[in-house]
């Protein structure tokens, strides 16, 4: 059986119940000019307990389709956000 595809990002969106966004970045070379280049990809994660915020990095896990949006999982939470008072002052 093949493993399951993981990745660590941050998330950057927990509006959802039980579902966070998360963007991961990958570096790659550009294939003409040789440059060093960001790669962003966003995944819909399923978050059963509510327990990343924004800001926080993430360990995620490809899984079967949870919705139709939804094809990872949290793992764990790698590192907490700082947590700031004056977000919405």
């Amino acid at each position: 059986m093949a493993k399951r595809r993981q990745y660590t990002g941050t998330v950057i969106s927990d509006k959802m119940a039980k579902t966070r966004v998360v963007r991961t970045m990958r570096l790659a070379k550009h294939p003409k000019y040789g440059k060093i280049v960001k790669h962003y990809n966003k995944f819909k994660i399923h978050d059963e307990e509510n327990l990343a915020k924004i800001g926080d990095t993430v360990l995620i896990e490809e899984t079967r389709p949870i919705s139709k949006d939804k094809r990872f999982r949290l793992v764990e939470i790698v590192k907490k956000a700082a947590q700031t008072s004056a977000i919405k002052e």
